[in-house]
């Protein structure tokens, strides 16, 4: 039960393309869930992020998957192990030591805005 995803979420509309990201870390029966318009960069300023209903576990295993109802193309773009160094899962103040290429570091959730830095 350690496990997080990010994923890019493409959205195909009639005349554009919009693209987000999706960062879910496993919970135990689902994941937490949440959606940010680019991906936060180390000891760079806090991003904006906006919480999203929990997704279902099968999204940590995707590595590419176009969504039902022409909604879009997801793709995995970077995932690993997490080590929760808050008290709880309060979706609204987090914070988790990732290990991957894109996201590694502590990455911090406080309301809507999440930063990453050194893991000291």
């Amino acid at each position: 039960m350690d496990k997080w995803v990010l994923l890019e979420h493409k959205v195909y509309s009639a005349n554009s393309l919009n693209i987000h990201y999706d960062f879910l870390v496993e919970n135990g029966i689902d994941c937490l869930t949440w959606k940010f318009l680019k991906i936060p960069l180390l000891n760079q300023a806090s991003i904006e992020i906006f919480k999203q209903p929990n997704h279902r576990l099968v999204w940590l295993s995707r590595v590419e998957y176009e969504l039902s109802g022409n909604r879009g193309f997801v793709k995995r773009i970077d995932y690993g192990r997490f080590k929760n160094v808050s008290d709880t899962l309060d979706p609204d103040d987090l914070r988790f030591i990732l290990d991957g290429e894109l996201l590694d570091g502590l990455f911090e959730i406080s309301g809507n805005f999440c930063t990453l830095s050194k893991n000291n």
